[in-house]
């Protein structure tokens, strides 16, 4: 079954809603003085969005939270789905559930993996399919619920998410999720997630990267062996490789910290300092 992913609702207006929730933090504005701004276009659309870019350039990602996004999203599997609820902080889903809803005739929905056809194993796998949905029909005929008859159906099984998301949360799949490294699932699904993003607010769905992209880490993490394998590896330098950097820059010569730089630590900007 071909995933589908469709955004379905979102903040009303997710820049203007980063920008209020950044300048609260830095201006002696109330936020509702920095609305009347916003609305008789004191401030432009332009320099809101300037605004937060580098807000986001300085780490400070907590607004991000209240900027949020829903999507309906259908044809993953059972495989999938045992993934993405590890994402448990800033997401809230919805699933279709195994318990409720009954397979008429013994058939369900089901995902034959690409690498399965090019094996010439399809059809094997869609006899054990027929096989499975055969007793899971029995079963239920016979008086098992549904709810223990699916312990029968495979993680090849569709389901259906509606899910709410919020940017901070999406930031994090995304870096995970759409590295090539990922589960080519999970990475398509992410991928239309983004492409959903992006078709309505490209100003947000730029920032959604693999955690190698230029607007994120901007290098791999992963190990060397998965960085030379990654399609896209040469594009971004490997963490390694700018450690390396670092210590020839350096030349082997680690400098401990002296007491000149601990009285530059406790300094009081327009004050004494807090040690001797």
């Amino acid at each position: 079954m071909t995933i589908h992913v469709r955004l379905v609702d979102h903040t009303h207006d997710p820049m203007r809603s980063l920008y209020l929730a950044y300048r609260t933090c830095y201006s002696s504005l109330t936020p509702i003085e920095i609305l009347d701004r916003i609305d008789d276009e004191r401030i432009t659309a332009e320099q809101m969005q300037t605004f937060v870019e580098e807000r986001l350039k300085t780490g400070h990602t907590s607004p991000l939270e209240q900027c949020w996004f829903e999507f309906a999203i259908s044809g993953v599997t059972r495989a999938f789905s045992h993934q993405f609820v590890r994402h448990r902080i800033g997401i809230s889903f919805e699933q279709q559930s195994q318990r409720y809803v009954f397979y008429k005739g013994g058939e369900f929905p089901y995902t034959v993996p690409e690498t399965v056809v090019r094996a010439g194993l399809k059809e094997k796998m869609e006899d054990l399919f027929k096989q499975v949905g055969d007793l899971y029909l029995e079963m239920v005929e016979a008086g098992v619920p549904a709810e223990d008859a699916r312990f029968v159906l495979p993680n090849a099984t569709n389901t259906n998410f509606k899910v709410t998301v919020n940017f901070l949360e999406m930031l994090h799949i995304s870096d995970l999720r759409l590295c090539t490294r990922a589960q080519w699932e999970f990475r398509r699904t992410v991928a239309l997630m983004r492409a959903e993003i992006n078709r309505r607010f490209p100003q947000l769905g730029m920032y959604l990267q693999p955690k190698c992209g230029e607007r994120r880490m901007g290098y791999c993490d992963e190990s060397v062996k998965d960085w030379e394998a990654c399609p896209i590896g040469r594009k971004r330098p490997h963490k390694q490789q700018l450690l390396d950097l670092f210590a020839n820059y350096r030349k082997g010569e680690e400098k401990p910290l002296d007491e000149d730089d601990f009285r530059v630590i406790a300094e009081v900007p327009g004050g004494d300092q807090i040690i001797d």
